[in-house]
């Protein structure tokens, strides 16, 4: 398999390639306008004496004319396609280089209540979040966020193949996240849905049908008058009847066009989203009902949403005056619109939600593929329902530089308590993350930075970060208490896997000391799993009370008078502190 940094920069130099092929297209097109227009003026000027030469002329001058802008404006599209491309490869490299901290943070989920998220830096300036987010779309993004923190433990090998699958799919998941780029509507899809499926028709149901009788009989009319069999004066009185009939539906028509205009260049480019779900050929489950969720049995969704695009367009030219005039005189424009756009709401409001939600899904789970195919050494935990609750080779944190992580073996048992503890700075508290993280990527369906990694899986809830609360007049030390009381109230109803970073900082070193104990015993006599960083080397003594708790360490040394870490777990208790030798080596004391 070709390395990821390498596909990215060969993507690059194509796209490059081809975007300096289409703005020399852009360039030519643009010449061929201006000679164009100058050749049907000068040829009209010097065939204006002879009989309706001139306005075929003009006529073939027009149409090569109004071709050309089409053109140009296709082209301009697809270079703004291929210049997000750009940015997407870009982006990727940096990242892969450990340039991520311009991307969006995700600050705004960060959540102190929440089982896990604010304490393994899931979200926020040098976030997973930020690691991993490559969402275009608000709502996608909003879901990608929501799987993270899901929790859930479910269909987790069919979330692994859908990732494998879509991963690979490299082209089709730039293809559509540059052309969810072009939808230029800041309007929240939950908006538009909202009105749509609370919509109800103002206008008469007959008005349907009445203004295309309308419309043919003034096609009628005009015809009669080309051939002199009426005078105009009965086209004029018609006309006035048309702009008559216009304004009692005004007030109406026009409140619909005002919201309907707001859904426009969603829907616009939303058929186009649609379009590549539904032309893609995926082999796995949950890709295939995400699929299966836009099929309709007469039309596709795509086509749907391309019609309805097309009707708001036709309402848009009420804006122009000559339509506005007379559109709605002969043609009764205002009115066939506005019934074509509640007859569309109608026939589709109960089911364009699952639509936009499926959008929504492909936009958070591309990134999600995106991370697989970056990192194609991780390793895709193998699901069991065993003993071992977790059982990684060379595990480590994804977001640690390559070159300076330290990987560690880990394996726990269903039930199983480990109590770690370790000097300052040995790493503890960063290993209880790469647990953490491990679990809520496995869960997501991800793979894990480990060489090996088996996992039953099991809902994650922590206490590593707490913090007190001015305006709830909340100590820090009754914020713990809410957190613990939290998770003893969970584990009540469901298996969880525990993590704590050192249990009641809040209070005396014997009373500390006492409650911990009461607590570790409290978590061990649950369904529960475990790993407990901790200074107070007394709680380690519980390991010769219960079989199931075991006391691990990270350890400190100081070799010529400089602290060294090796990162790595070791089976025990910790002997080597380092407080008092960094108070004085900084001098402090």
């Amino acid at each position: 398999m070709q390395k990821p940094i390498l596909f990215y920069k060969k993507q690059l130099v194509e796209l490059k390639e081809n975007s300096s092929e289409i703005i020399k297209k852009i360039i030519r097109i643009r010449v061929f306008r201006f000679i164009v227009f100058l050749a049907t003026v000068i040829s009209i000027y010097y065939t204006f004496q002879l009989s309706n030469i001139p306005l075929i002329l003009g006529f073939l001058g027009l149409l090569s004319f109004v071709f050309l802008v089409i053109k140009h404006q296709k082209l301009k599209e697809e270079q703004k396609i291929i210049n997000y491309k750009i940015a997407i490869n870009t982006t990727e490299i940096n990242v892969l280089n450990g340039n991520y901290f311009n991307l969006v943070t995700g600050e705004e989920f960060i959540n102190s209540t929440h089982y896990f998220s604010n304490d393994i830096d899931l979200f926020g300036k040098g976030s997973f979040f930020q690691f991993i987010n490559r969402t275009v779309t608000n709502d996608g993004k909003i879901l990608l966020a929501s799987t993270l923190v899901s929790n859930t433990i479910s269909t987790i090998i069919k979330k692994q193949e859908a990732l494998q699958e879509l991963s690979l799919k490299v082209k089709w998941r730039q293809h559509f996240s540059a052309l969810e780029s072009l939808v230029s509507s800041k309007k929240p899809t939950n908006t538009i849905t909202n009105w749509i499926t609370n919509y109800t028709s103002k206008l008469p149901k007959f008005l349907a049908l009445f203004s295309k009788v309308f419309s043919i009989i003034s096609i009628t009319l005009i015809i009669l008058l080309t051939f002199k069999v009426i005078t105009f004066s009965i086209v004029l009185f018609w006309f006035f009847i048309g702009l008559s009939i216009t304004s009692f539906t005004l007030k109406t028509t026009q409140k619909l066009y005002t919201e309907a205009s707001n859904t426009k260049d969603i829907f616009k480019q939303y058929y186009l989203l649609l379009e590549q779900i539904e032309n893609e050929h995926f082999t796995t489950a949950i890709l295939k009902e995400k699929q299966d969720e836009i099929a309709t049995k007469n039309e596709k969704a795509s086509i749907i949403f391309k019609k309805f695009s097309k009707i708001l367009d036709a309402f848009d030219q009420r804006n122009n005056i000559l339509i506005a005039v007379v559109g709605n005189g002969l043609f009764l424009w205002d009115i066939q619109n506005a019934t074509k756009t509640e007859q569309w709401i109608d026939q589709y409001k109960n089911i364009i939600e699952q639509w936009f939600k499926t959008v929504s899904f492909f936009d958070a789970q591309n990134s999600l593929a995106n991370f697989v195919y970056n990192h194609p050494t991780y390793s895709f935990p193998n699901i069991q329902q065993e003993k071992t609750s977790i059982h990684a080779k060379n595990l480590a944190h994804p977001l640690l530089n390559t070159t300076k992580r330290v990987a560690n073996n880990f394996i726990i048992n269903n039930e199983q308590f480990f109590i770690i503890t370790g000097a300052n700075m040995a790493g503890k508290s960063t290993f209880l993350r790469t647990i953490s993280l491990s679990i809520v990527m496995a869960n997501c369906g991800l793979p894990v930075c480990a060489e090996n990694y088996t996992y039953t899986p099991i809902k994650l809830i922590t206490s590593m970060r707490t913090s007190d609360s001015l305006t709830d007049d909340e100590s820090y030390f009754y914020s713990e208490l809410k957190r613990l009381k939290f998770i003893v109230d969970k584990i009540k109803t469901d298996n969880y896997f525990i993590i704590l970073d050192e249990i009641l900082k809040g209070t005396n070193s014997k009373d500390k000391a006492i409650g911990s104990k009461k607590f570790v015993e409290k978590l061990n006599g649950s369904k529960s799993t475990g790993v407990i960083a901790t200074h107070d080397v007394s709680l380690c003594e519980l390991a010769n009370e219960y079989s199931q708790i075991e006391n691990y360490y990270f350890d400190a040394e100081i070799v010529n008078n400089e602290l060294y870490f090796d990162y790595k777990i070791k089976n025990g208790v910790c002997k080597n502190m380092n407080a008092s030798f960094l108070l004085q080596k900084m001098e402090i004391i």
